[in-house]
């Protein structure tokens, strides 16, 4: 009888462990703000290849800041967010994507698209290299991308 219990306890503690790191993960982000504060200096940039701004998705995933890809002085390109702000979440990414303005999260996989690598911070100017190899023609917009739950958080169509 007693062993019974001891059973049922232990599984008991072993759910509630899992439940709530599993909370944790999934819901923290939405009241953990990071921020970020990168600089650049106007010597290390020569000209403005596009620029757009951030949109909320919807109700729940909200976004605004501007998103400004840079052209440096040997070549390379930038992506600095500026005034940004976008509802926290888990595994966000910055996606490059050709739909020139997604509103839904197929908009963003039906079409190609390039990851510059995780979020840096849901608050805050911040900066993205992007690779030579990558084309900027077919860009249409940025996006903060959910990698593990496919959603969008939100856009910012570029305009050259």
């Amino acid at each position: 009888m007693i062993m019974r219990y001891v059973i049922v306890a232990a599984v008991a503690g072993l759910i509630g462990f899992v439940a709530g790191n599993a909370f944790w993960y999934l819901v923290s982000p939405m009241w953990i703000d990071v921020v970020v504060s990168e600089s650049i200096t106007p010597a290390e940039t020569v000209s403005v290849l596009a620029r757009g701004g951030f949109a909320d998705a919807n109700r729940s995933h909200k976004g605004k800041g501007i998103a400004t890809i840079f052209q440096g002085v040997t070549g390379e390109r930038i992506l600095r967010f500026t005034d940004f702000e976008v509802t926290n979440g888990p595994d966000l990414q910055v996606w490059l994507v050709a739909a020139p303005n997604p509103t839904s999260s197929a908009d963003v996989t039906n079409g190609e698209w390039v990851s510059l690598g995780r979020l840096k911070g849901n608050i805050g100017e911040q900066n993205y290299d992007i690779a030579g190899d990558v084309d900027l023609s077919k860009v249409g917009s940025v996006v903060i991308w959910c990698e593990q739950f496919s959603a969008l958080f939100s856009a910012a169509p570029l305009e050259r």
